[in-house]
């Protein structure tokens, strides 16, 4: 038996259009963003779900909330585990801004190698990605099989799928579907990658270094 977890990134927020970090803080989908969730949410609508998990985030509650309209009966639960990077000082403030301290590539790379500090009053990489591992082998206990959905954001969505393969480090288009088998040993396999079928593109995707380039976390 296998466990498959879908992963979808949450829609395009008003802070995603105009290029402005958000991780612990949050901003509505804008027009265009429930537009691409409504998108997606009819391509996964055969897809037999048999339970939903999100980060507890709005935006994220907002896009599960809209995928699972096509799948009566599937309770949303929520996660703490699942909440975005904290960028500290940086949240609300341009990508711009955090441009000028440290390349994003480099902030992701030293990210998943657990050893970048965090940014000043947010988290360590260290932190982040032990609650990242944490939550989503929590939830792959639980669920020994089936299809799970699975909606958080795009550094700890990454950040996972990097834990299972280095090819996992793409920038995840907002709507985006990725998904991950489970074997019944508990190894982890990406089935499939970054797939923009809201067509979002990359307007709120970061840049990350080669997929070569970056350590590999155990």
């Amino acid at each position: 038996m296998t466990l498959t977890m879908t992963l979808v990134r949450h829609g395009r927020t008003h802070f995603n259009a105009r290029r402005v970090l958000q991780g612990r803080c949050d901003s509505p989908l804008t027009r265009d963003g429930r537009a691409g969730v409504r998108t997606t949410a009819r391509h996964l609508a055969d897809v037999p779900f048999t339970a939903a998990w999100s980060s507890p985030s709005g935006r994220a509650v907002a896009t599960a909330v809209e995928l699972l309209r096509h799948h009566d009966g599937i309770p949303l639960r929520t996660d703490r585990g699942l909440l975005e990077y904290a960028f500290g000082i940086y949240e609300q403030k341009p990508e711009s801004v955090l441009d000028q301290v440290v390349a994003w590539p480099d902030l992701v790379t030293e990210v998943l190698a657990g050893r970048h500090p965090g940014l000043p009053g947010g988290e360590h990489a260290r932190d982040f990605m032990d609650r990242t591992r944490d939550v989503f082998a929590r939830i792959a206990a639980q669920h020994e099989d089936g299809h799970v959905l699975v909606v958080g954001h795009g550094l700890t969505l990454g950040a996972y799928l990097a834990t299972v393969d280095e090819v996992g480090l793409v920038p995840l288009p907002n709507a985006s579907v990725s998904t991950v088998d489970v074997d019944r040993d508990g190894t982890p396999r990406i089935t499939s990658l970054a797939v923009d079928v809201a067509h979002q593109g990359h307007i709120a995707a970061r840049p990350m270094r080669t997929a070569t380039a970056v350590p590999s976390v155990a």
